[in-house]
């Protein structure tokens, strides 16, 4: 495979068509299990890799971009939940952050909930290209609406959003020092109703509306 500097990794294929559907020169395969669209986007060479769903289908995927393209940067773009109120539907937000809230070794060595051994703080840095609103995700193998999670989330965590992914993208892109941007469509506000019902709903709504950002959020990561 040839080298890419700029590589999407996202969840599902709903998720990725938020991107290919910009790219020319389209060429896709299949590797390690994980499908990978290269295009050009804005006339510059980026790929897709569709890792899905999941921490360790993220994870797995990420390392994948980088091994595979010699990414320099890594890129997510997906639908996430959001966790305030104040909250809209298909709104765009930034990650400036992610923790991986179901992380936990409080009771072996009394860190913050969330913080993984090799660090000393829970948050996980991503970069921002300022176009959009920033946020704090918190990413978990988890789609619920249980009532603890959602004070886990927001008390402890200060999570704004929540995703299954971002975190564990974050994390990989952390250890191999390479930067990670994450643009993420608002799919169901907690407290509003059941996220499930919501994101059937609204799914398609949030990922128009990510799909109509992709050009220029691509063109401001640098």
């Amino acid at each position: 495979m040839q080298k890419i500097d700029k590589v999407f990794v996202v969840a599902m294929d709903c998720e990725a068509e938020t991107v290919t559907r910009h790219l020319s020169d389209i060429a896709e395969t299949t590797r390690w299990g994980h499908r990978v669209v290269t295009g050009k986007l804005n006339d510059e060479m980026c790929a897709v890799v569709v890792s899905g769903i999941g921490k360790s289908n993220a994870a797995a995927a990420a390392q994948l971009a980088l091994s595979l393209f010699d990414a320099k940067i890594l890129l997510n773009a997906g639908v996430a939940g959001g966790l305030q109120k104040s909250m809209c539907v298909a709104e765009l937000y930034e990650v400036k952050a992610a923790v991986q809230y179901d992380f936990d070794l409080t009771q072996l060595n009394h860190t913050p909930m969330g913080t993984l051994n090799e660090y000393q703080t829970p948050e996980l840095p991503l970069a921002v290209t300022g176009k959009f609103p920033s946020a704090i995700l918190g990413t978990g193998d988890r789609f619920n609406d249980d009532a603890d999670d959602f004070k886990l989330l927001t008390s402890v965590i200060g999570a704004t959003l929540r995703d299954m992914e971002g975190g564990a993208i974050a994390h990989v892109a952390l250890r191999a020092q390479v930067p990670c941007y994450s643009l993420k469509g608002v799919s169901d506000v907690a407290g509003s109703a059941s996220t499930t019902e919501q994101y059937l709903k609204n799914l398609s709504v949030a990922l128009e509306k990510l799909a109509a950002a992709i050009p220029g959020f691509f063109a401001a990561v640098k």
